[in-house]
């Protein structure tokens, strides 16, 4: 059954994801608790699903222009997917998520700790990003290892809330990379870790029964179009004034969802 506001809702998410490499968890479910009243785990399981495939077609349009860097990627899936296996095998196992009470303060949290990534992101660029900085070679031989550790931290927030893997994720492969990842190859990098990521965190809740199936079909309607275009659109314009105004709204969400 088709309904408009789902699509609608993927589309706007989607086109965002697109632009920004951010939004597919920390937008989306948010949008599923409180304006559709979804419940935290369907939120979550439905949300996993719906990031994975809208960002394949995001990701795909990133790739053909040469941006992805699959040595990072490939680092960060060495850290994440073990993790999310592990919650993904203590989700089929049969555990109590559907009744865990404090889900959706967890949610909060972990998107109130995305709005602040996005607000102090452009900060941390304009520090890191400078012509005279090199990494020494102490970070150098520490580098992979940090990395594959912050694979790690975004696979268990990933898995637990389905938040935090473009917004957190950049954040850190900011930090890490400052040099190698310029703006554009870091949102594509970040946009390819995430897809596995999903994919393994929520098989978990498929298995569980968790997702719903309607909502996800309604809610790609409009995603995967509105990705596409979003993908393009980052070419010919600077996402920075869009993650401010994402890194508000995640504020005034997170703010709203700490008071349900």
């Amino acid at each position: 059954m088709i309904e408009v506001p789902y699509i609608l809702a993927g589309a706007l998410t989607g086109f965002v994801v697109g632009l920004t490499g951010v939004g597919g968890g920390a937008l989306m479910t948010p949008i599923l608790l409180l304006m559709f009243g979804i419940a935290p785990a369907t939120a979550i399981a439905t949300d996993l699903w719906f990031a994975a495939i809208t960002k394949v077609a995001a990701v795909a349009v990133h790739h053909r222009a040469g941006q992805v860097d699959w040595q990072v990627a490939r680092r960060l899936w060495l850290g994440s997917l073990p993790v999310a296996l592990a919650v993904v095998a203590v989700v089929a196992l049969g555990a109590t998520i559907q009744r865990v009470s404090w889900l959706t303060q967890v949610i909060a949290w972990v998107v109130a700790l995305t709005a602040a990534g996005l607000l102090f992101g452009p900060w941390l660029v304009r520090r890191l990003h400078t012509r005279d900085l090199q990494p020494s070679p102490r970070f150098m031989r520490v580098q992979g290892p940090l990395t594959v550790a912050a694979g790690g931290f975004l696979g268990l927030i990933v898995a637990l809330t389905s938040v935090g893997a473009g917004a957190l994720g950049s954040i850190l492969l900011l930090a890490l990379y400052p040099q190698r990842l310029p703006p554009h190859r870091l949102v594509a990098t970040d946009l390819l870790h995430a897809i596995p990521l999903a994919v393994v965190a929520g098989l978990g809740y498929l298995v569980a029964g968790m997702v719903d199936g309607a909502l996800l079909s309604n809610l790609l309607m409009g995603s995967i179009p509105a990705a596409i275009a979003g993908s393009y659109a980052a070419r010919f314009s600077p996402p920075a004034w869009l993650r401010t105004a994402l890194a508000l709204v995640l504020a005034a969400t997170a703010v709203k969802l700490l008071t349900v």
